[in-house]
Formats: C-alpha cells, sequence, structure tokens
C-alpha cells in the first residue's frame, strides 16, 4: 500500500452510461447490457457516488467498544476531533483515505487500548472489502479495467468474502466475535454496516455486467467471483440469470485439467444454493465424483479456509498434488459443522468431507473429538431423509473411515 490505502486504482464512467444504467432495469426489471465506451478505467467520485466505508468504520467501531472506549475517547486517543471518529464508523469518511502510517497507528493504539489482537488484520480485510463494495457501486452499469478490479487481484478467502457479503446477509462474520463489548449497550445498535437499495442495486447489476462481459475471456477469476457474490442478489431476474449460468457451465464435459470450466459450473451452482436452490449443487456433485475435480475443490476449500497458505492470483494451484502444504484438520472441523440435512449447500459439504477423509486416511486418527461430532451428525444425515443415493453412499463411506481409524 502506497500513499493511502485507497491506491490509485479509478473507475472512469460517462455520464450517458450512468443515465443508460439507470434505466437499464424498467419494465419487468430485466437487466439490459450498457455499451461501454473504451480507455482506462479510474476510480474517481465524479459521478457522486461515495466510497463504500461501511464496513471499515463498523469494523472500527466494534474495536473502540472491544476496548471499552467511547467516540471521545477514541478521539483523544487518536488526537482527532470526535467528528472525524463518527465519520470513520458511520462509513461518511471511509478509512481507505487515510495514510498508511496513521492507520497502522490507529490500530496499534487500539490494540494498546484493550481491544483484540487481531484488530489491525481486520481492520485491513475490511478495507478490502470496501473496495470491493465501491468499486461496483461507483461503477454501476460501468466496465472496470481487470487490472483495476479488485475482484481479479486474487482469490478470496472465508474472512474477506464473509465482510464482503456483510451488509447483504446481516450476520456478523464468525472471525468477528472474539469483538464483543466490553460494556452493556443502551438501547438498540445497529448489527450490520448498511448499504442503501440504490447502492446495492448498483454492486450486484455491476456484478452482472461483468460476469457477461468476461464470458469467453481469460478473465476466469474475475468472472467466476462475480458470479459467486450474485448468489447473494435475491431479485428474481438475477436468479434467473444464475439458473442460465448453470444452464451453460454446468452441462460442458469437464475435460482434465479445464479449471475454468469446472469452476464456472462451481460457482454458478453454489451462487444458487445460496439462493436457496441446491437442486444443481447435487448435479454438480454428482458430475465431479471420482473425477480430478475432487483434488480442485479439496484445494479451493483449503485456501478458502486461510488453511494452506501464500496468496493466490488465479486459479492453477488448485489442481496442484501437494498433500504437504496443508493438514485438513481446519477443514475436517468445518465441514463436520455444517452437515445440516437441511442446507441447500450438504451436497457439497458431504462430497468434500468425504473426498477429505479418502485423501487423508491418517487425518481421522489424529482428531478423537472430531471424530465423536462427526459419527453423531452422520447418524443424523442418515435418518433425515433428505439424502439422494450419491448422499447415503457418501454417509456410508465415511462411516467406514471411522470404524477403520479405530484401528
Amino acid at each position: 500500500m502506497a500513499g493511502t490505502l485507497e491506491g490509485n486504482a479509478t473507475i472512469n464512467v460517462d455520464q450517458e452510461e450512468l443515465t443508460a444504467g439507470a434505466s437499464a432495469a424498467t419494465g419487468h426489471g430485466h437487466h439490459r447490457e450498457v455499451i461501454m465506451r473504451s480507455g482506462a478505467a479510474t476510480l474517481t467520485r465524479s459521478q457522486g457516488w461515495r466510497s463504500i466505508g461501511v464496513v471499515s468504520g463498523f469494523v472500527l467501531k466494534l474495536s473502540r467498544q472491544a476496548a471499552g472506549l467511547t467516540q471521545e475517547q477514541l478521539a483523544a486517543l487518536l488526537g482527532v476531533d470526535v467528528t472525524t471518529v463518527q465519520g470513520w464508523e458511520s462509513g461518511r469518511r471511509p478509512m481507505s483515505a487515510i495514510g498508511t502510517g496513521e492507520f497502522i497507528r490507529i490500530g496499534a493504539r487500539l490494540v494498546r487500548a484493550g481491544a483484540p489482537p487481531s484488530t489491525g488484520r481486520y481492520l485491513r480485510l475490511a478495507i478490502e472489502a470496501d473496495l470491493v463494495l465501491s468499486t461496483g457501486v461507483e461503477a454501476g452499469p460501468g466496465w472496470v479495467d481487470p487490472n483495476l478490479h479488485p475482484l481479479a487481484a486474487g482469490v478470496h478467502r472465508k474472512d474477506l468474502t464473509n465482510l464482503i457479503t456483510w451488509p447483504f446477509t446481516r450476520s456478523a462474520p464468525p472471525h468477528l466475535l472474539e469483538f464483543a463489548p466490553s460494556r452493556p449497550r443502551r438501547g438498540p445498535a445497529p448489527t450490520y454496516p448498511s448499504l442503501g437499495a440504490v447502492e446495492q442495486a448498483r454492486f450486484f447489476d455491476h456484478l452482472q455486467l461483468v460476469a457477461d462481459r468476461s464470458r469467453n475471456t481469460p478473465e476466469s477469476l474475475l468472472r467466476r467471483q462475480a458470479v459467486y457474490l450474485l448468489g447473494f442478489d435475491r431479485r428474481g431476474h438475477v436468479v434467473d440469470w444464475l439458473r442460465d449460468e448453470w444452464s451453460r457451465a454446468g452441462r460442458k464435459a469437464l475435460r482434465p485439467g479445464d479449471i475454468t470450466s469446472l469452476l464456472e459450473a462451481r460457482s454458478a451452482s453454489v451462487a444458487l444454493a445460496l439462493t436457496g436452490d441446491g437442486s444443481h449443487l447435487h448435479d454438480f456433485v454428482a458430475k465431479t465424483t471420482g473425477t480430478e475435480a475432487e483434488l480442485a475443490n479439496l484445494n479451493y476449500w483449503a485456501h478458502w479456509l486461510g488453511e494452506s497458505s501464500g496468496t493466490q492470483t488465479d486459479d492453477s494451484f488448485m489442481l496442484e498434488h501437494d498433500k504437504q502444504g496443508w493438514s485438513g484438520a481446519r477443514l475436517l472441523s468445518h465441514l463436520t459443522s455444517r452437515l445440516d440435512p437441511h442446507s441447500p449447500h450438504l451436497p457439497l459439504n458431504l462430497h468434500t468431507l468425504q473426498a477429505l477423509a479418502a485423501s487423508r486416511p491418517a487425518l481421522l486418527k489424529g482428531e478423537p473429538k472430531i471424530k465423536k461430532t462427526l459419527e453423531q451428525a452422520l447418524t443424523r444425515l442418515a435418518s433425515s431423509g433428505t439424502l439422494t443415493q450419491l448422499g447415503s453412499n457418501q454417509v456410508t463411506m465415511l462411516n467406514y473411515a471411522l470404524r477403520i481409524s479405530d484401528h
């Protein structure tokens, strides 16, 4: 990070493009592709759309409350006016505009005052989340050069994605549970960062434009991460778009080494499951069982959960056969806790768990507490009446893996 945390990436959208975009969802709300002019993209706010700072502001507020500080006390600690703290926490003054050195000092002072040691890390992740949101909201129907788009910069992990989607799910990311207030709150208080309806629509309209324009281009990472995030949009025309995406990507024959087609199908089925339609996830799992897609899926999960180290700038790492890069213990615990018979993601969770046990047979031996939890979860699944034949077979294989791990 140089200068300010916001950096120099910008979006440049013509006024006529914004006007066309505003009328793109008329009638039945169907998205109409807007013709974009070519040229370098910029991240200016010349069109009047504010830079989004709501996620980092909310994390700052949680950090302050965890330290037991009032806004006035934090302002005094940092040597700023209380209106500055209020602006940061509300998102009106994005923390991305703070100089890098000062930003680091703010995190350090909060920790010294009693905030969790992870404060600095999660503030940085929250600024990354704000950048993704800002890019979509400011661009709206405008195209952003993939070299500048944050969705094309690297493969996201779970903790970042949970922050990006927080304004839509309204559920606090699990990793922020340690930021509990040290003093009781007075009266009701917001529990999630808020985006207006127009801002949300612009963000998701931008994702749909990105997904449409990136098809059949080298920008597969940008496209699939946009498709995944579209699963958090509940508008009917977007759900229909996702079903069309599955019809296109999910029915392709999977060729060895074709990670792009594999992940397009995976993203479409997972996004549809996020909307409540888990039927295509069953199809995806059935299609990939017993193929190299199982390896790619395991490597993806390990990266997603932060079990494997390193930043990934593209998806090629998913086909690596190195089993020493990550242990699988965190993934085992995560998947075991998500064997909910009624979850639309159950087919993928169960499939991944069975593939993990098969690829690392010694893993269950070293996790006696997880084994007990897994046995109970499998018993509930077997009696739930929700399993397909493939799911039943996977439960059987997992029970067998548990039995032989005792010897």
